[in-house]
């Protein structure tokens, strides 16, 4: 889990998502079970059709704001101007251009090494305007429509300018200097493919105070909502930037629009299904309703490799083989929306479920206080369990590659063993689950 420490991710999830009851087949029960009846969790999800119409009258209305375009759309920004590296013996080069049908534009450059640093430089391509007023979609994402030949380049990202005085001082500041606040960066990934595709960046990923050297968030928006967009900023955006920065590389962008969605004009898709059969790994799909609000996570932002858009961080992470190597953010499991030990039973001992079947998998704490799991924990950025605390007919542990999974084929986290002894280095988001309704 040490190899890759990425972003937080945050997002609203729509009430119409699909929803379906899982339970585990009965190769996986238990002997001797029987079942249950009906939890309150699942009668819940029983919506009647008369409820989900009520749902959906008093749903907010739909926002898509297209902020950049090459079509002609009405308000669309369309003019950028291809900025290099300006520090001093910067190699980095790059170019914007429109297509020759005029319906996309191209990005397109090298990222190299500034040779005074021994660090990568960036290039990156800025449009100025007055922005279509995107306010109304301030609970949902910046979506990129785009595609790439150069998918694996991990550099890529999207900023835009609101309430500055100088948009330019601001971006190129990143809150580091006076006065150069209110130029919110994230980053972003592309997926392999011919076809453009679109990519989502939830608003509340953003924040406007970066690295100029790396541009890598110093302050995120999970830890400070002051760094976060608001509302009123994104009725007045005056500059959006493309850019590539923090990774050396071959750059190759093609842009059809950037649009601010709010979150109910997202489309509705179980995320599952998106991930291609080659690479799924799980029994089935990761629940609804996950413990410790992992379920508001529904984008897979960040990840070392790109996924299919639309993926949850718990479908990415637990069942999808792409990211099997990798892990979820450090630390997810204190940021300020899941904070994992104010739902730990202070006075006992706090079971954590698959998040795909529900099979219980760790008990903690055990044979130790509740301090000494959180220290251990604390001391390596993921939930971490002893021997003691584990549910050995439940997990396959593979010594060998060091993966963790589930009886039931979900993928959960890593086998680190250190000084104190066998360590199971586990991704929350795969751990919690409701469990299955027997006993």
């Amino acid at each position: 889990h040490a190899l890759f420490i990425r972003p937080t991710t945050l997002n609203f999830a729509s009430v119409f998502a699909h929803r379906k009851t899982h339970s585990a087949p009965p190769s996986q029960l238990h002997s001797g079970t029987r079942l249950q009846a009906p939890t309150k969790h699942s009668i819940t999800m029983a919506l009647t059709y008369k409820a989900l119409v009520a749902a959906l009258l008093m749903a907010p209305a739909a926002a898509d704001i297209t902020l950049v375009a090459f079509d002609g759309s009405e308000g669309a920004i369309s003019d950028f101007t291809e900025l290099n590296d300006p520090v001093m013996g910067g190699q980095s080069s790059g170019t914007f251009d429109v297509a020759a049908d005029g319906t996309y534009g191209i990005f397109d450059g090298e990222v190299k090494d500034v040779p005074s640093l021994s660090a990568p430089g960036f290039i990156k391509a800025a449009a100025d305007g007055s922005f279509n007023d995107a306010s109304a979609a301030i609970d949902g994402s910046l979506v990129l429509t785009v595609r790439s030949s150069t998918p694996e380049y991990t550099g890529f990202r999207v900023s835009f300018a609101a309430g500055t005085t100088s948009a330019a001082y601001a971006c190129s500041g990143g809150g580091s200097l006076p006065f150069s606040r209110g130029c919110f960066k994230a980053q972003f990934d592309v997926p392999a493919g011919d076809e453009f595709t679109t990519v989502s960046v939830p608003f509340n990923m953003f924040s406007d105070k970066w690295s100029p050297a790396t541009g890598e968030q110093t302050t995120t928006c999970a830890d400070d909502s002051g760094v976060c967009p608001t509302a009123d900023k994104l009725s007045s955006i005056q500059r959006v930037e493309v850019w590539a920065e923090g990774a050396l590389g071959d750059v190759h962008l093609e842009i059809s629009d950037i649009r601010a969605v709010s979150a109910a004009a997202a489309p509705v898709v179980p995320s599952v299904e998106l991930i291609p059969d080659d690479y799924k790994t799980c029994s089935g799909a990761v629940q609804d309703g996950l413990r410790f609000n992992m379920s508001s996570r529904t984008q897979a932002y960040g990840l070392a490799v790109p996924v299919s858009d639309g993926e949850s961080l718990a479908e990415a992470v637990c069942c999808d083989s792409r990211v099997k190597p990798y892990a979820e953010p450090q630390y997810t499991y204190v940021a300020p929306d899941i904070s994992l030990y104010e739902h730990l039973d202070e006075s006992g001992v706090t079971t954590f479920y698959d998040s795909v079947c529900g099979l219980p998998l760790f008990m903690a704490p055990m044979n130790r206080t509740l301090d000494e799991f959180k220290a251990d924990t604390d001391e390596h950025g993921w939930p971490s369990f002893r021997p003691e605390e584990v549910v050995e007919e439940n997990i396959v542990t593979d010594e060998e590659t060091g993966y963790v999974t589930s009886a039931c084929g979900t993928h959960l986290g890593s086998f680190l063993p250190d000084a104190e002894g066998d360590r199971w280095c586990i991704d929350l988001s795969c751990v919690s689950g409701n469990p299955i309704t027997v006993n």
